[in-house]
């Protein structure tokens, strides 16, 4: 088997692979074909299936492993499978590691590091509520430590929402250090907090797709709803508190056209959504350099930062 990041227009490839999606279509002249999208660890592959009732295309569905062998192709600016055989793939054939993308830091460490921020909260309240959600909850952790931070973009990996909150918080550390005008227990327990409606907004892996729940209401509306069901167990948990908590939650990515509902007007809504757009575009910078195979300096011109990217050279 050959992982996708290893393909390369005018392969021949034949070896097994998750399929994440099917989805049947029809051409304009209305033939049928099939939709497919692969997956394996190190990414995802668009394939096509132009004639599905032809021999050697067995039947297999959405999230079974298949044996497939077709010729990688360039459409619209991305590699395209042109899928001629396809079997679903018996269990022993594959290992399910090779196909799931995993964070490449431990989660017993990751999870360590915020158990010991969690500790620096001195507020009662807050420290009552962070204790609820990560360290008394277990069904809740454990979702949170498999769950990814994204379908795309950013972190879209196991472990990659617990990955994505340490990052966060270590940046909110820093600025609650370095600024004196921001009350840290708030900032530390909102960037702890920030991503936690994720947990239901997005389906677990291998599926990482978004619930119903995720599609009607979406992570920001989920958490501030979790963060109050939260503060209402916790006894005289002070309403101005809980307002400002819930605030940083529903202002956090900053602007209404980038799905919060409020804009920041607290300075650690401020610090919260500067220290979570640092991380997620650092991170999809890292992921866009890092799937560069042929290792160009120049990578072409990416909506998200509007610009022609260069990687930076040898001085």
């Amino acid at each position: 088997m050959r992982f996708i990041n290893e393909l390369h227009e005018g392969d021949r490839v034949s070896g097994i692979y998750l399929c994440k999606q099917k989805q049947s279509a029809m051409t304009k002249n209305g033939k049928p074909y099939d939709n497919v999208i692969l997956q394996d660890k190190t990414g995802v592959l668009d394939g096509k299936i132009w004639d599905p009732n032809s021999l050697g295309i067995d039947d297999f569905d959405t999230l079974d492993y298949i044996d497939v062998v077709g010729d990688v192709t360039t459409f619209a600016g991305a590699m395209q499978l042109n899928i001629k055989r396809v079997r679903k793939a018996s269990e022993g054939e594959y290992n399910p590691a090779d196909y799931l993308p995993v964070s490449e830091n431990s989660t017993d460490d990751m999870y360590g590091q915020i158990l010991n921020m969690i500790k620096t909260v001195k507020n009662e309240y807050l420290s009552a509520l962070l204790n609820k959600l990560f360290v008394e909850d277990k069904e809740f952790l454990k979702s949170f430590q498999e769950h990814s931070a994204a379908k795309t973009v950013h972190h879209g990996f196991i472990g990659g929402l617990m990955e994505h909150t340490l990052s966060v918080t270590k940046l909110c550390d820093y600025m609650a250090n370095a600024y004196p005008l921001l009350k840290r227990d708030l900032l530390i327990t909102a960037s702890l907090l920030h991503d936690v409606g994720k947990t239901k907004e997005l389906s677990s892996f291998p599926l990482n797709d978004y619930t119903d729940e995720g599609q009607l209401l979406g992570h920001i509306i989920i958490g501030a709803q979790m963060i109050h069901d939260l503060a209402k167990e916790i006894p005289n948990f002070p309403e101005t508190l809980e307002n400002q908590l819930v605030h940083c939650i529903l202002a956090h990515h900053g602007e209404l056209e980038y799905g919060s509902p409020k804009k920041p007007a607290l300075a650690e809504a401020v610090a919260l959504n500067l220290a979570d757009n640092t991380d997620a575009r650092m991170e999809t910078l890292t992921e866009i350099f890092a799937a560069d195979k042929g290792k160009k300096e120049w990578l072409g011109y990416n909506r998200l930062f509007e610009s022609n990217l260069r990687r930076t050279g040898d001085v």
